[in-house]
């Protein structure tokens, strides 16, 4: 559907390397991983703005940015995003904020002749028992889970917003959908953060008191799939180049690993001597989450971090970052 061939000669993401590519979200663990690899390439014109810099949410100013500054190329990465409890206690802000976002960029992006956007979703768009491994066609097919439908709903409509613009004036936007991302800039916070920091952080506090346990909630049994952050960035630059299709396409590693296993990777990464003790009378969450990823195997893109890999350099970064 819409616009020429992406691999046309001369026509292509790669070969315009002196465009300028908006990151929207640079600061985040996305856009910042995103900006590394763009640069890493050679684009040497990157348009980047802070959030006190240009809000996202205000669509005066989001039309006055690109009026100005007319990107070639955008990358939509910015989200409010955050866990359970956030989902739970402010859930207008998730779904007027990410619509405000997506809407205004979206919009201006085609009107001030963008030529081609990415847009950023999350696995949280599918239904909560969907079949597993997850395909792109269980969009919409059964209810989603309750505790994020504000933040998945906005996500669903940026998809359809894309499809729209696609359909209606042949503009080339697409749609990427990440896994559970992990690396560099994530969020270390003691109760907001994801699985991984949290488990990463409590096993080098308790390194660093010399504890002789950490306790960790469930019984490790429900599967779970990690993307390192800069597997994920090398992949919107596949996307960008290589394709321009109606579908929205999942972006995973295709690998499970317990939450067990995963606090024993961490453990043995962080160097905690201690026992890892289970406490089975705290929630599992979902026994399994896994997305199919062939689609995007299929085009010619498989991620290259391992997850020990990335682990190290996840710990690395940590050290160097966060640690008080």
């Amino acid at each position: 559907m819409g616009g020429p061939n992406a691999d046309a000669a001369g026509d292509s993401f790669l070969s315009e390397r002196s465009a300028k590519v908006f990151v929207a979200g640079h600061r985040g663990l996305v856009g910042s991983a995103i900006v590394r690899k763009l640069r890493d390439l050679g684009f040497a014109n990157l348009v980047l703005r802070t959030h006190a810099e240009l809000d996202l949410t205000r669509q005066s100013d989001v039309e006055d940015f690109f009026a100005s500054e007319k990107p070639r190329f955008v990358i939509l990465a910015a989200a409010k995003v955050g866990g359970i409890h956030a989902n739970n206690t402010y859930p207008a802000d998730f779904i007027a904020i990410n619509l405000q976002i997506q809407t205004n960029v979206i919009d201006s992006a085609h009107r001030h002749g963008v030529k081609k956007l990415l847009f950023l979703g999350s696995s949280c768009i599918y239904p909560k028992f969907a079949p597993q491994p997850i395909m792109e066609d269980a969009l919409l097919t059964a209810p989603l889970e309750p505790t994020n439908e504000w933040y998945a709903i906005a996500k669903i409509a940026g998809i359809k917003m894309c499809q729209a613009y696609r359909i209606q004036y042949s503009w080339d936007a697409i749609s990427g959908m990440p896994t559970n991302l992990y690396g560099p800039n994530d969020n270390f916070h003691p109760e907001n953060s994801h699985v991984l920091p949290a488990l990463m952080r409590r096993f080098h506090e308790a390194k660093v008191r010399g504890a002789k346990e950490v306790v960790v909630w469930g019984t490790g049994s429900p599967l779970r799939e990690f993307l390192h952050v800069d597997d994920l960035a090398d992949a919107v630059v596949f996307l960008m180049e290589k394709y321009s299709g109606l579908g929205h396409v999942n972006v995973g590693s295709g690998k499970e690993v317990t939450i067990k296993e995963l606090a024993e990777l961490v453990k043995e990464v962080v160097g905690f001597e201690g026992q890892l003790v289970w406490d089975s009378s705290k929630p599992d969450g979902t026994p399994r989450k896994l997305m199919d990823s062939s689609k995007l195997a299929n085009l010619g893109w498989t991620p290259k971090i391992s997850l020990k890999e990335g682990l190290r350099d996840t710990y690395k970064w940590y050290l160097e970052n966060v640690k008080q």
